[in-house]
């Protein structure tokens, strides 16, 4: 695709200057301090990476590319009858910071289903785990085997200078992405449908042609393009993101980068939210006997949570401090099209008791929905009713993310991350702590 690959190289030459009179000029400015808290808390909030591909504003949620995600869905071009934009329109996005305009975008659709076709032996070895293997660990395991098709790993032992390693990582990365529906769907197939595949049609676009491997009709593909475009990319410090910059900066290719960012993704601290949302809304469901919710006894169960030392799940954010936009693209589309669903009626009252409870409570700095307050809802919804596949459909969404990201840190040629440690003996001589 030589239009975006020359815009792109055009966009790299310029960035390139910022960061090398950023280095030379400014390489000693201090940016964050270090304390003892952030070295032993997991190193939360301490401002260590960078990235232009998206930031968390705490008062406007993420912003890709500067856009706010009401921005990115009114601005990108959507395909025809579809009320959600193209999935491949939001990668121009995030790789070059400019919106694209239906021919960009057309162009950028028929360049994925030109490498849509994925290798026989990926098939075999999906085919190959056991039927209680978990998907994650299926959809891990053939983004990682797919190294062998890599071509900046063979350009790389052949002899290429470090100004060009971005290259043959774009075109690693767009053979990459355009397989991962096809890999997910059969992943799918094999686990939850006896293995009865749906193959891939070359006429629909990357939303719509995993709705259709999916054996979902309209307007599944509308789900599927606003989950993957709103779960893409968060910043640089979540484990999924901070796992693929560090693999990658060791220059492994995109596909073990990616494999590693899918890893971290499936730890129950990370992508798991989702799954555990719904569920417990469905017990929640249980205990109300399957009735309608009125809002004086979701009142009372929340505060009998609390109360208890419980959580509500879906509710609060660590940098948020407003209902995250995730959630409320999410909730507009569940009321055009699902506002009848048993479960979503308990989504919408819990959104209009939540909040106001937990502020009198006065434990939240938060007190709104994110993202993971009704994900799982819609997904259940259409019939994806399998907890474990739901994290497959994050990883999904967030390579796309990573893939823009590591493309620009091959370009900008950032260095092999190597933080330094310290010991518990250390730490207690610079506390002044005396044995």
């Amino acid at each position: 695709m030589a239009g975006l690959k020359e815009k792109l190289r055009n966009k790299i030459e310029e960035q390139r200057l910022r960061t090398r009179k950023l280095m030379k000029e400014y390489g000693d400015v201090e940016v964050d301090k270090v304390t003892i808290r952030k070295v032993l808390g997991g190193m939360r909030g301490l401002k260590c990476l960078v990235t232009d591909i998206s930031y968390l504003d705490p008062d406007m949620g993420i912003r890709y590319r500067g856009y706010t995600l009401p921005e990115v869905f009114e601005k990108l071009p959507k395909p025809k009858g579809a009320d959600m934009p193209y999935v491949e329109g939001l990668f121009y996005l995030l790789l070059t910071g400019e919106i694209p305009d239906e021919s960009e975008v057309t162009e950028l659709v028929d360049e994925f289903n030109k490498r849509r076709i994925v290798p026989r032996y990926i098939y075999e070895l999906i085919d190959s785990f056991p039927c209680c293997s978990h998907p994650m660990t299926v959809f891990s395991s053939a983004v990682m085997s797919m190294h062998r098709e890599s071509f900046f790993s063979k350009k790389y032992f052949a002899g290429l200078r470090k100004e060009e390693y971005w290259d043959p990582f774009y075109e690693d990365t767009l053979n990459m992405l355009a397989k991962l529906p096809e890999i997910a769907t059969y992943t799918f197939a094999k686990l939850y449908r006896d293995g009865n595949r749906i193959q891939s049609n070359p006429n629909l676009d990357f939303g719509a042609d995993f709705a259709f491997m999916m054996g979902k009709e309209k307007p599944y593909d509308d789900v599927s393009r606003l989950h993957f475009i709103i779960h893409s990319d968060h910043e640089s410090g979540n484990v999924s993101a901070h796992t693929a910059h560090l693999v990658g900066s060791s220059l492994s290719d995109i596909y073990l980068s990616t494999s590693a960012m899918i890893n971290g993704l499936a730890g129950p601290l990370h992508g798991l939210a989702a799954q555990n949302v719904l569920q417990w809304l469905q017990d929640l469901m249980e205990k109300m006997g399957g009735a309608d919710p009125t809002e004086a006894e979701i009142k009372q169960f929340v505060w009998d949570t609390l109360n208890s030392g419980q959580v509500i799940p879906g509710f609060g954010h660590a940098v948020l401090r407003k209902t995250d936009p995730r959630y409320t693209i999410q909730r507009d589309f569940s009321l055009q099209h699902m506002k009848d669903d048993p479960l979503f009626k308990y989504v919408d009252m819990l959104y209009k008791v939540v909040p106001p409870i937990l502020i009198e409570h006065g434990h939240a700095k938060n007190p709104w929905p994110n993202v993971d307050a009704q994900s799982g809802v819609i997904q259940w919804h259409y019939g994806v009713r399998d907890y474990d596949f739901y994290t497959v459909l994050f990883g999904i969404g967030r390579a796309i993310g990573i893939s823009a990201n590591l493309i620009w840190d091959r370009a900008l040629m950032y260095p092999l991350e190597r933080p330094k440690s310290l010991t518990t003996d250390m730490l207690e001589k610079i506390a002044g702590i005396s044995k």
